[in-house]
Order: C-alpha cells, then structure tokens, then sequence
C-alpha cells in the first residue's frame, strides 16, 4: 500500500473508533445534560481524549462513588463499624424467612435477631419499630412482645449477650417490616 493510503486508512479508523466512543458515551450517560466531568460522573469522552477546555483533569468530582454521604453542614454520621469500644443498635441484626403455612393457611414467619457486636458487648433494652405487630400464632412474651404501637420489646428487656440470637414464629397474612429502634450497651 501507498503511504497516503496507509495514512488515510489510519485516520479512517480512527475517525470511526472516535465516533463509536461517542456515541456509546452518550448511550451511558457520560456525555450530556446527565453526565459529562462537570456534573459528578466518571468519566467523559471530552476528559478521555484531552478536549475538556480550560480545566484541571487531576481531580474527579465523583459523588455517587463515597462511602458515607456527603452533607453541607458535615455532620459525622457513624457508618456501621468493624472495630470500636460502644456498640450501636447496628449490632443488632434482624432476619426473617418464610416458614410452612398453619393448617388454615395462615403464612408463618421465623424471626431471628442477633447481637453482632464485634467489640463483645451484651445488648440489652432491644425495642424495634414494629407496627401493629400481631400473630395469629402464640408468642412468648418473654421472647417478643409489642408494648404499644411501633414498640416491640425483645427478651423482655434483658440482655441478649454477644452472638446470641432470640428466635420466634408468628403468623400473619404479611411479613411486618421490624427495624430497631433503640439499644442499651451492657
């Protein structure tokens, strides 16, 4: 081949490639009114071939990629932690399954909540948001019982201490959503 075609090829090719990159940047959203380096997104096409007019191209503004929420006023918001001296009502976990029916038909649940301090604290006063929790199913109080509307008391307000689980059934048409709302550390 002739030098000239060589380098007309090469720019062809190149031409298309560049083309195909943008339109797949726009398809993803790295282009336009949603995305672009300006607007908190990783990358561009403008950043990845250098055209980005008048800017520092050291730093990427990215949000959706941190950990914890920015805030404007930068409050300290506790992640769940690994290692530390307190525990937090994030130690507590709640886990609930389908189980077999009653004999009427009723649908049953099964309902696990652990204490996963890793620091080795017991956790007592365990209340959950639970609604207007009921069962068609006896529970023992003593387990789980709700003291008022969106207030459930677990293990009768005793400690459950570290890695241990309090288990119960109950039925219901529907599985309620629990989520704890406040803990003691022991």
């Amino acid at each position: 081949m002739e030098p000239n075609r060589v380098n007309i090829l090469i720019v062809t090719v190149t031409v298309f490639l560049l083309f195909s990159l943008g339109v797949l940047a726009s398809l993803t959203g790295f282009v336009g009114g949603s995305g672009g380096a300006g607007s908190g997104t990783l990358l561009s096409l403008s950043l990845l071939l250098g055209l980005e007019g008048g800017t520092n191209n050291t730093l990427l503004y990215t949000p959706h990629r941190k950990l914890l929420p920015h805030s404007a006023t930068d409050e300290r918001i506790e992640p769940n932690r690994i290692w530390g001296d307190n525990c937090t009502k994030s130690d507590i976990v709640i886990s609930q399954a389908s189980t077999a029916p009653l004999p009427n038909g009723i649908p049953t649940y099964r309902v696990e909540i652990s204490n996963m301090c890793v620091s080795g604290c017991d956790i007592s006063a365990i209340h959950l948001r639970c609604g207007w929790f009921s069962s068609a199913r006896l529970i023992n109080p003593k387990l789980f019982k709700r003291l008022r509307y969106n207030d459930c008391l677990v293990n009768n307000g005793k400690p459950v201490i570290n890695g241990g689980t309090v288990s119960f059934q109950y039925a219901n048409t529907y599985l309620y959503p629990l989520s704890v709302s406040s803990v003691v550390c022991v």
